[in-house]
């Protein structure tokens, strides 16, 4: 190891190789069902369902009930073929040829010029054979690649119905108690907000990499220590690929000397740069190095000495080294909300000088490459909170549970990732980077990628689109998973073996990436484990299986591939009786303590602003409420005029929460989700229902979004409230960000990237400094608070005005405040609703409008507001707002209330376009807000150009509502 150096000149480097990588994209391919009835052209990356599509076998399977109808894709066997000699027909004699695939979805045989190469059964996993062989010697002329995927539900009974086959006792979704034994994108097989259509696909990109022996120093003209200066280092280690290296894999991995994943780091030492490079060669070295350098901070480890290289391409030899930067020279990078997410290019050199048996003329051959990263210390904090400062902090006793970045504590705020469409092979960077910036505009500065889902990629070239690389630049932390999710899994030698290396390719991946917040086993299977071992007589196998494979076989693979983020065993844990030695908590807990972290699900809509009934936890990483995509979404995939009813069969199908746990059709469970929207909506807001049906219809969708944000912003409120209460809590993560179709569902953003009400809503509520009115009716409290998630103690002022529903003004008062760092300020407390309403007014005729504003970040001035009204808006004496709105310059809206005051006044932008609504003075988010009459609001659409579809939208096709709408055309 070596303290780095400064560069002094220009870096002199060994001749570089020429990359040979081609992409199997090239290629003509023909997708082929089992009987051969369907023959049809195809493409790579895809899956079959996308094939089909293209060719006009299928129609497009969000529409209507084709979720149902094309279950018979799923039901067969799918062939890919292609003809290899467009890129085979150039290589050399002395080449060397390796297949590489970044995924296959998921069972398959592989095939190459007539021979067999692998059955591969991983869909996490990437594949590299050395098929040269093969080709050079086809098989009766045979000149394809061929790979024959086997339906994955056919697979999965075959699998399940051996007789010693486990089965999990627990329920499951649409093609049930076989997705355990398959390793694949656990929501393909069904989930309680989306589809099962199972696809399967070579789904990520594929190469065919040749590799080339070099020529010698004599056929160069060169003498045997020559040298060049470098060319360009490519701008992806694939890219560096070829010549006489394959670059398989790499990690990049950035520490405190010192560091552990257990430990806190010290923020006063040393970084410690690691990288490691998974290497297959056609040249070997006995004496190779590695260079790592950060051109922007004029650093270079120099030439670090690394393990001998050997001539194989069947293989994989793994090097690595490492080197130190003083703690200052980089600067760090943050998380958006709390400073700059800085990011530098790394340069890394792998150098192969011959090896010293060899009698050849070769220079030394080199792979170079850029990659980017960030310096940063990230720590899940998961130990006991120490007795004296508890006692004195007020905390209730317990465990710690909270991040801290770069050595603080901060306030966690975001949502929960699912897949971003059924079929990933068609999903974009650009699709994904606008719910990515959507989530960083609203204030979220974590994202959860769920464990039921996919190891997301890190970029385009071998991960079809970018995910981790995006949130590095934006600034947001990623919590990743482990695909495992509310199931318990049978341990066998077989799914060990094929873990292993998924778990260990994709940790080495994501390494590199600064936005990497922590490792989780999987998703709330810590939970079902415990209440199986305490209600099933051999409750205690299923507690021994899940400790072997989450508290000590994934624990250990982790660990052994990283060492600067924490690992737990599950999304949602008891948390630890020890980090050294790893000991799951389970259920050995002390009444009255607090630990881990926590979640809450109520469909109990009466229930829903019942405080009592949100958990004091230190941190929430999953709570939520379902509801409706909009009126637009629906027009994207509903076939019928009838069919535009909240009830309808085809709106009802694709409510899967209950999930139906088999392949019932239509969902038989569908009727309380719908219900359980219908309550909430009935009991607290204006029940929908006019003499035009399809806007009877849009106003429900809409009615059962604003429930939703009303339900989520004020459970957000309570959490971090609870920063600075006995719980002390730390993380608010809305169940969920994203949706993978059109349908009843927990997000905050529809599939088409269009933001629903609980966006805007976390926008508001997610804000550095928020007010909000908690209000108890079992003892008839109003307390209003004030909450910051800053770092320094904040000051400010509020305003509470008392309106009535016709915007005639009443009486208002001004409070100061001053709120400790990461805490709250309890600014008013009230009993009883006689000494709340003002004097001689009705509760059903009044609000209170609460606005701060406040000094953070050197004098940065922000705002805040929320109204509150003493009983439900079901019951309020609303007023017609007759709202007037004037299109603007630049799709500007300028909103105002003629007559009375409009709680969540909304603006809709037209079908085909993609963005949001900002205020025109702040920039920040803003729809859903309540307009009082004189007090007009300008917002302007901020389009996403590269995603919407009418790039000049008529401003004539936007729409606005209110809740006076639900029962008013």
């Amino acid at each position: 190891m070596l303290v780095c150096k400064i560069f002094a000149a220009a870096l002199l480097w060994p001749a570089l190789a020429t990359a040979e990588v081609l992409s199997l994209s090239s290629l003509h391919w023909t997708l082929r069902n089992e009987n051969g009835s369907i023959v049809i052209p195809a493409k790579v990356p895809s899956q079959a369902h996308l094939d089909l599509l293209d060719a006009g076998i299928i129609t497009e399977p969000l529409l209507g009930i084709n979720d149902f109808t094309q279950r018979w894709v799923v039901n067969d066997n799918w062939t890919y073929t292609a003809d290899l000699t467009p890129l085979t027909r150039q290589i050399s004699r002395d080449a060397r040829a390796l297949l590489v695939f970044y995924g296959i979805d998921t069972i398959a045989n592989i095939t190459v010029a007539g021979h067999p190469v692998a059955w591969v059964s991983n869909q996490f996993q990437q594949y590299v054979y050395d098929v040269t062989d093969f080709i050079a010697e086809p098989a009766h002329r045979n000149t394809n690649i061929t790979v024959a995927l086997e339906s994955a539900y056919y697979y999965g009974l075959n699998v399940t119905s051996r007789p010693d086959s486990e089965i999990s006792p627990t329920g499951d979704f649409e093609y049930a108690g076989i997705r355990q034994y398959i390793r694949k994108t656990q929501s393909d097989f069904g989930w309680d907000w989306g589809p099962a259509f199972v696809p399967s696909g070579i789904f990520k990109p594929a190469y065919l990499v040749t590799l080339t022996p070099p020529r010698t120093g004599r056929e160069l003209g060169a003498e045997t220590n020559a040298t060049v200066v470098a060319s360009a280092p490519a701008s992806h280690p694939l890219l560096a690929s070829g010549g006489s290296v394959f670059i398989e894999e790499n990690s990049l991995e950035i520490s405190k000397v010192g560091q552990t994943t257990i430990t806190a780091p010290n923020q006063n030492a040393d970084w410690l740069v690691n990288v490691t490079l998974g290497v297959r060669s056609v040249v070997g070295s006995d004496f190779p190095t590695l260079t790592i350098a950060i051109p922007e901070l004029r650093v270079s480890s120099g030439p670090l000495r690394v393990r001998a290289i050997p001539v194989s391409t069947n293989t994989t030899t793994f090097v690595s080294a490492s080197f130190k930067i003083p703690d200052k020279v980089p600067e760090r990078w943050f998380p958006h909300n709390l400073g700059t997410p800085k990011l530098y290019n790394f340069t890394i050199t792998l150098t192969l000088p011959q090896s010293s048996h060899s009698h050849s003329f070769e220079p030394p051959q080199a792979v170079s490459f850029v990659t980017r990263s960030g310096f940063r210390t990230v720590q899940l904090v998961q130990t006991a909170y120490p007795a004296a400062e508890a006692a004195a902090l007020g905390i209730t006793p317990g465990d710690q549970w909270h991040f801290e970045v770069n050595g603080r504590a901060f306030y966690t705020l975001g949502t929960n990732i699912i897949p971003f469409d059924p079929f990933y092979a068609r999903m974009t960077s650009a699709q994904v980077r606008w719910v990515l910036e959507s989530a960083v505009k609203s204030g979220q500065n974590m994202l959860r990628v769920w464990g039921g889902g996919i190891y997301q990629p890190s970029d385009e070239l071998t991960g079809g689109y970018d995910f981790y690389a995006a949130c590095d630049e934006l600034g947001i932390f990623a919590w990743s998973e482990l695909i495992f999710s509310d199931a318990l899994y049978p341990i066998n030698d077989w799914l060990l073996a094929s873990v292993a290396p998924e778990v260990r390719q994709n940790v080495r991946r994501i390494n590199r990436h600064p936005s990497n917040a922590q490792w989780a086993g999987g998703n709330e299977i810590e939970g079902i484990v415990i209440g199986v071992n305490q209600t099933l007589a051999n409750g205690t196998h299923y507690l021994d299986e899940f400790q072997t494979l989450f508290g000590e076989f994934l624990h250990d693979i982790v660990l052994e591939e990283e060492s600067s983020v924490a690992y737990t065993d599950c999304s949602t844990t008891s948390g630890v009786l020890s980090l050294d030695p790893y000991e799951i908590r389970y259920d050995n807990k002390t009444d009255g303590f607090i630990y881990g972290n926590g979640e809450r699900y109520n469909y109990d809509a009466s229930q829903a602003f019942n405080y009592s009934t949100y958990p004091r936890s230190r941190f929430m990483n999953e709570f939520g409420f379902h509801s409706q995509p909009s009126f637009y979404s629906w027009e994207e995939v509903l076939l019928s005029p009838d069919d535009f009813s909240f009830n309808s069969t085809v709106v009802a199908s694709r409510d899967h929460h209950p999930p139906a746990g088999s392949l019932a059709f239509p969902n038989p469970n569908a009727p309380q989700g719908q219900a359980q929207m219908t309550s909430a909506v009935e009991l607290w807001l204006p029940t929908p229902n006019t003499t035009d049906t399809n806007q009877t219809f849009a106003q429900w969708c809409w009615s059962t979004q604003v429930f939703q944000s009303l339900n989520m912003v004020s459970e957000i409120a309570f959490y971090r409230r609870g920063a600075g209460e006995g719980e002390n809590n730390l993380g608010a993560l809305v169940w969920q960000l994203n949706d993978i179709w059109q349908g009843a569902s927990w997000s905050a953003i529809e599939h088409s990237g269009r933001w629903k009400v609980l966006q805007y809503g976390m926008a508001d509520i997610f804000r550095p400094v928020v007010i909000y009115p908690f209000w108890t009716p079992d003892n008839a409290t109003l307390e209003v608070v004030v909450t910051s998630d800053r770092w320094e103690t904040v000051h400010g002022s509020a305003a509470l005005t008392w309106y009535d529903w016709s915007g005639t003004f009443i009486d208002s008062s001004m409070l100061p405040f001053t709120v400790p760092s990461l805490n709250n300020t309890l600014i008013l407390a009230i009993q009883e609703l006689d000494n709340i309403v003002p004097t001689n007014h009705n509760a059903t005729d009044v609000w209170l409008y609460l606005n701060i504003t406040a000094q953070v970040d050197n004098n940065k001035t922000v705002t805040h507001e929320q109204f509150f009204a003493p009983v439900p808006l079901s019951t309020a004496n609303l007023v017609d707002p007759e709202i007037q709105v004037t299109p603007g310059p630049d799709l500007t809206f300028t909103l105002s209330a003629k007559g009375g005051v409009a709680p969540f006044t909304w603006l809709d932008h037209p079908a085909g376009t993609v963005g949001f609504f900002a205020d025109k003075a702040t920039g920040l988010p803003s729809n859903g807000f309540i307009l009082v009459p004189g007090i007009d609001r300008t917002v302007q659409f901020i389009p996403n150009p590269e995603l919407s579809t009418v790039a000049h939208p008529d401003p004539a096709d936007f729409v606005v509502r209110s809740l006076w709408n639900n029962t008013h055309l």
